[in-house]
């Protein structure tokens, strides 16, 4: 596992002298990576001021990681390509495998994988960090301070909250986005940062296990803290989970057990695991409560499958109903990449509807997320008729100016997980 956070040298397949497409922004992140950064695209000598390559395999020298950011169905030949290579870790940032139904195609790039003796993290991921190496792999807004707590999330996204929120709060010893969980999984990475020196205590964010014994036996050997926050404690966010990195169902009683017996410390939101491995309280003692009437309706749109889930969660605890219409799933992820005007256009689709009392709006910071733009996207959609509208810009101290705008315009908005369950519980 050392090479996925200790890299001497990082391949960009798919790299881009854009710098809102994800390979831009990794290109852009990894300049401060202080090893080798090898830019891969046929269409172009040089990306953002470094040297690139039409294939790696025209690199001459050695390659410990390659990251591929490029569409579903042109992974497999390109991952052949890093074996060719003899490259030994990749990350798979593409998406498009079986949380989307194609389970096939994600079952023959693991053979692929084994085949080639490389071990995949992903697909469907976020990336990695290590703030100690200056090394940033993946596209958040922000970049966080060097600190002792490790995370570990099933949903890529979440970083995006958590590393906004965490600045002058708390640091990282590493983040692992596992996405589908296709090859490394979670006790791979509790393995490696229980032996990690700069790792004080580790978070997870879990959807599903993969391997329950191995989970359990990783644990159990960990000398360091764990603190998990599992998605699916309602059937809403289980179905939620499921649509976001083709998890499978399981009890969270079942969960629930596992963790006692893992010696993991369950905890009901991340703000709450994180206050609990920094030892600090990091959120206000008081939230104000919403005014509630018990089966309201509600949708949610979201650029975050996690988040998406956990509010589900939330709201469905709550007495809400997150009921899913004919034709669209609910929590609606319309993803990272999602511009402003795609956001008015799903708010316009889903007044339309009329059936919904609130609809709830999720939005993590993104390096492509145009915050300003949504949030007058919002604005116009209440003033253009839409139901009660609440969003939750999930991150720290810069998004109190966007809460502070939407209130001015009477929309309901938190910016933390926490403070949005505390202000819906009855």
């Amino acid at each position: 596992m050392k090479e996925f956070f200790k890299p001497e040298s990082i391949a960009v397949i798919g790299a881009s002298e854009e710098e809102k497409k994800v390979g831009g922004i990794l290109v852009k992140k990894l300049k401060q990576f202080p090893g080798k950064l090898i830019p891969i695209n046929p269409h172009h000598a040089s990306i953002q001021g470094l040297k690139a390559y039409a294939s790696i395999l025209q690199y001459p020298e050695k390659i410990d990681l390659a990251i591929i950011a490029v569409p579903s169905f042109a992974v497999t030949s390109l991952l052949e390509e890093c074996g060719k290579k003899k490259v030994r870790q990749a990350i798979i940032i593409s998406a498009g495998f079986s949380e989307d139904g194609h389970r096939e195609e994600e079952d023959r790039l693991v053979a692929l994988a084994k085949s080639l003796d490389i071990r995949l993290l992903g697909p469907n991921c976020f990336g990695v960090c290590n703030p100690s190496y200056h090394l940033d792999a993946t596209f958040s807004a922000s970049s966080p301070q060097e600190g002792s707590l490790a995370f570990i999330s099933q949903s890529g996204a979440l970083w995006s909250f958590i590393s906004d929120f965490s600045v002058g709060k708390f640091g990282f010893s590493g983040f692992a986005s596992l996405g589908n969980m296709a090859d490394i999984e979670f006790a791979d990475c509790i393995d490696y940062f229980s032996h990690d020196k700069k790792t004080k205590a580790i978070v997870l964010y879990i959807e599903k296990l993969k391997d329950g014994k191995k989970f359990l036996e990783v644990c159990r050997k960990c000398k360091k803290p764990l603190f998990a926050v599992k998605a699916g404690s309602s059937a809403v966010g289980s179905k939620a989970a499921v649509s976001h990195t083709g998890s499978l169902a399981t009890d969270f009683a079942v969960y629930q057990g596992v963790f006692k017996q893992a010696k993991v410390t369950l905890c009901e939101t991340l703000e709450e695991a994180f206050s609990l491995a920094s030892n600090r309280q990091l959120l206000p003692a008081t939230t104000k409560r919403w005014p509630l009437t018990p089966g309201e309706k509600v949708f949610l749109i979201t650029n975050a499958g996690g988040a998406g889930a956990l509010a589900s969660d939330y709201l469905s605890n709550a007495g809400f109903r997150v009921e899913k219409p004919e034709d669209l799933k609910n929590p609606w992820d319309i993803l990272g990449t999602a511009s402003a005007k795609e956001y008015g256009l799903a708010l316009e689709r889903i007044s339309k509807m009329k059936e919904f009392d609130r609809i709830g709006i999720i939005i993590t910071p993104q390096s492509m997320t145009d915050l300003e733009g949504i949030a007058q996207e919002i604005i116009n959609a209440r003033k253009n008729g839409a139901p009660p509208l609440f969003v939750l810009f999930l991150g720290g101290a810069h998004m109190h100016t966007l809460k502070e705008r939407l209130e001015r315009a009477g929309i309901l908005c938190h910016t933390s997980l926490a403070e949005f369950k505390r202000a819906i519980q009855p």
